[in-house]
């Protein structure tokens, strides 16, 4: 009954909030009049000089943040985060574009460089998305579905390199198709040496892309739609997004099966007050499943492993994965100083992964947790983020720049 619930709470929520009609945030102006942001306090503290007219209306604003977290199989890993906001066009009539850099490195060999971004064009004619990665990465797993308990895990290790790339046209007001190209390849993928006895096709009873000795390469064409009436998605307006992805990977590109996957992602943003510090409910929930076998066990839907690895706060990453996944979250947001320098968000997410060969939604997973916000810079309206979540056997802080979703 429980699983029902979910089900119809993920999709039937997200019709609803989109019967509401749309704002059009590509013609709000963003006022910062009276703002404050840590720029602002590092000018007055070491004297600075104030911003200056030319400063205030430059096209590119940069957020830096230089963190340390710990990485699965232990120690310490230094995290620099870099998010530069800019406009190509008017700013009334283009969207904030947006790259993201986030390397993350340690003294056992492991690191990582992912560059995620999403550019409009002038006027907001073409939307370009791109997520490239190489990653020398271990990450735990509980093999599919939600049964086995937080001990059971499998620490594995593997080299990834990704590139995602995908270009859209507006059709109309809001509304974004186009294609892409999607290629995974994963090698050198062995359980970590501690475990010298298992195997990760016996411990995930899966065949695909989990067999010792090979490589994993997938390598397909995609069809994407976007639905988008937010003007900045490092800290979303008010409004609605809608993303879905179809994904044939294929043999004649190099894929080492043919197989084929759907993601469907909707988010809505709901301004509680017109004016004054921002009081702002926001949902999010989607649905990623495989259509077809051959998807090789790393790309399968994980928690955390969604396109903007955003998902998830207060569970491990990867801690359920499955054939399909279904995850819904609600966030509380609202700023604690009238001039937005400090905020803070109250959130709560639900997951389920499909157990092993049945597609069945068998358990639903529960998160939950809050976190403090510090505005960075203003200009592009980026929080400095610390969010504390948790969820039966774990529990987390998690630092970034911009908002989960």
């Amino acid at each position: 009954m429980n699983k029902i619930f979910f089900t119809t709470l993920c999709f039937l929520l997200p019709i609803v909030l989109l019967a509401q009609t749309p704002t059009d945030t590509a013609n709000i102006k963003v006022d910062t009049t009276g703002q404050r942001d840590l720029i602002d306090i590092a000018t007055r503290l070491f004297k600075f000089s104030p911003r200056s007219n030319k400063q205030e209306k430059k096209q590119v604003y940069f957020s830096i943040l230089p963190i340390s977290t710990s990485v699965p199989g232990g120690s310490k890993a230094l995290v620099t985060s870099t998010t530069a906001g800019f406009y190509l066009g008017d700013r009334k009539t283009t969207y904030l574009s947006s790259v993201t850099f986030a390397p993350y490195f340690n003294l056992k060999g492991r690191y990582g460089l992912p560059i995620h971004s999403s550019i409009w064009s002038p006027d907001n004619t073409y939307n370009v998305q791109g997520d490239i990665r190489f990653l020398v990465y271990p990450q735990y797993t509980w093999g599919l579905g939600g049964k086995r308990g937080e001990d059971e895990k499998l620490l594995v290790n593997f080299n990834y390199i990704r590139f995602y790339q995908s270009v859209l046209k507006r059709i109309k007001p809001y509304l974004y198709v186009g294609v892409g190209y999607n290629l995974d390849y994963y090698f050198s993928i062995k359980p970590d040496a501690n475990n010298p006895n298992v195997t990760l096709p016996e411990f995930t009873g899966y065949p695909y892309g989990t067999t010792a000795g090979q490589n994993s390469f997938s390598s397909g064409l995609t069809l994407n739609a976007v639905y988008d009436t937010r003007q900045n998605s490092i800290n979303p307006l008010p409004g609605i997004f809608g993303n879905f992805i179809y994904r044939h990977n294929a043999g004649f590109l190099g894929s080492d099966n043919n197989s084929q996957s759907v993601y469907l992602d909707f988010r809505k943003y709901i301004s509680l007050t017109n004016d004054g510090p921002k009081n702002v409910v926001a949902f999010w929930s989607y649905y990623w499943t495989t259509i077809s076998s051959g998807t090789p066990f790393l790309s399968l839907p994980g928690i955390g492993n969604d396109p903007y690895q955003r998902s998830g706060r207060g569970i491990e990453q990867n801690r359920y994965r499955g054939e399909s996944l279904i995850y819904f979250e609600a966030e509380y947001r609202r700023d604690i100083t009238y001039d937005g320098l400090f905020g803070f968000v109250v959130f709560t997410n639900f997951n389920s992964a499909s157990e092993p060969n049945t597609r069945r939604f068998a358990y639903i997973n529960p998160a939950a947790g809050a976190g403090l916000r510090i505005k960075f810079n203003k200009r592009s309206d980026t929080n400095i983020a610390l969010d504390y979540g948790f969820s039966k056997g774990y529990n987390g802080l998690i630092i970034g720049l911009g908002e989960a979703f």
